[in-house]
């Protein structure tokens, strides 16, 4: 007997691909829901080889839903989760509304899986920040082996991270450009097309923004607490693939064949690192991938025990969609959630 799994906020970008890797993974649901706002009900989106429609979130009974995986937003995901898991259906969110609970897991499962099990003191599991998602992946496996001491990140994230309306902006700005049409920005700060906006969410009073305050925390929390970590956030005209410049302070001497071959066997990684023209991965060849691609592995001799590496991977999926699919399998396959019709049978 399968799970029944609610999609909440199903029509959006990262909605629409966790209906994808549901269908594409085989997860086992007897029935999968879509839901989001009143103004969406009755619409029709796309399930593998099904049609949905769309049920307002308002009006709908969670009590017979096993998982309800949540890309509503922060606000929504601040006073939904909560009623949802007091039905008794697991919530896996994607907003930053739960992250920094101590009660609430923050989960990469190639990461920190066995903290899974703390779900059960609020039925509610986060999903990182789209950017911190990949970094750890990364991470793991050298922290792991040589210890990390100092981390300095700077990110080049696609416009897909800030929605369907950013990426809409960058589209109209870039078709602007070539028809010399005035260019007024409304979902960033300044024109995205042909530039760089070193600026992503709100500043924060010391300067920093809270994307770079998130990738810090995160990484603190999934990782470990005593990394010193330090992020520049950066949003890029790229439609879909967030890219890392990253920057390591190590415990202990390795050398980056060393960090290659650590990385080649860790889950969820492909490293693509040659020293020539092409011999490394670009956001443009991560779109649709699931896996973490690093590249530009090498020593900085600049402190002991240095390494840099460039971090690529596809936002929607591994930063969003893809890790809250993958946490769900992980409830199913330790066996810490049973089918609700399973047990009423």
């Amino acid at each position: 007997m399968g799970y029944k799994v609610a999609i909440a906020g199903a029509t959006g970008n990262v909605g629409a691909e966790m209906l994808d890797i549901l269908a594409e993974r085989g997860f086992p649901a007897d029935e999968v829901i879509a839901l989001a706002s009143r103004r969406s009900q009755g619409k029709e989106i796309s399930f593998g080889d099904k049609t949905l429609k769309v049920q307002a979130m308002e009006n709908f009974d969670f009590s017979s839903v096993d998982i309800c995986l949540m890309s509503a937003g922060g606000s929504i995901a601040k006073e939904w989760a909560p009623k949802i898991a007091a039905k008794g259906c697991v919530v896996i969110d994607n907003s930053s509304a739960w992250r920094y609970d101590a009660d609430v897991p923050l989960i990469v499962p190639e990461v920190n899986a066995d903290d899974i099990v703390d779900f059960k003191k609020k039925n509610i599991i986060a999903n990182p920040n789209c950017s911190t998602a990949q970094l750890v992946v990364a991470l793991k496996p050298i922290h792991e082996k040589a210890g990390i001491k100092r981390l300095v990140v700077s990110t080049y994230q696609s416009v897909s991270g800030g929605g369907k309306e950013a990426m809409d902006e960058l589209f109209n700005q870039t078709r602007a450009v070539f028809v010399n049409d005035p260019i007024e920005p409304q979902k960033f700060t300044k024109r995205i097309a042909f530039n760089v906006i070193p600026h992503i969410d709100e500043f924060m009073e010391d300067g920093y923004t809270k994307e770079e305050w998130k990738v810090l925390a995160e990484t603190k929390k999934m990782l470990d607490p005593t990394i010193k970590v330090t992020c520049t956030a950066v949003r890029v005209p790229v439609f879909v693939g967030h890219s890392e410049s990253v920057n390591m302070e190590l415990e202990n001497p390795l050398s980056p064949e060393e960090a290659q071959d650590l990385l080649r066997e860790a889950p969820g990684i492909l490293v693509v690192d040659k020293r020539e023209d092409g011999g490394y991965v670009t956001p443009y060849e991560c779109a649709g991938e699931d896996a973490t691609y690093v590249s530009r592995i090498r020593e900085d001799a600049t402190v002991e025990n240095g390494l840099n590496m460039w971090v690529v991977s596809d936002n929607l999926r591994k930063g969003a969609a893809l890790n809250t699919v993958q946490i769900a399998e992980a409830l199913v396959n330790r066996g810490l959630i049973k089918p609700k019709a399973e047990a009423a049978a």
